[in-house]
């Protein structure tokens, strides 16, 4: 299923993850040339995207929904 990208953390390896609309959390990195996403190292970049509908795993499994920090960033 996918879901739109609403926001994002930094989770406790300081490494970005989006904030879907379904609920759940999904790491987004960078790390070529094996992940390829260079929009995600930029605060530009990771706006831009805001929005941008990512596949949700989490969703077609069925899970609940994650827990989010209160402090978003971006």
């Amino acid at each position: 299923m996918k879901s739109p990208i609403t926001g994002y953390h930094r989770d406790e390896e300081d490494d970005w993850v989006a904030q879907l609309a379904c609920g759940h959390n999904q790491h987004v990195r960078h790390r070529p040339p094996w992940i390829n996403r260079p929009w995600v190292t930029t605060g530009q970049g990771r706006r831009k995207m805001l929005g941008h509908p990512l596949d949700c795993k989490k969703c077609d499994r069925g899970e609940p929904p994650d827990e989010r920090p209160n402090v978003q960033s971006g």
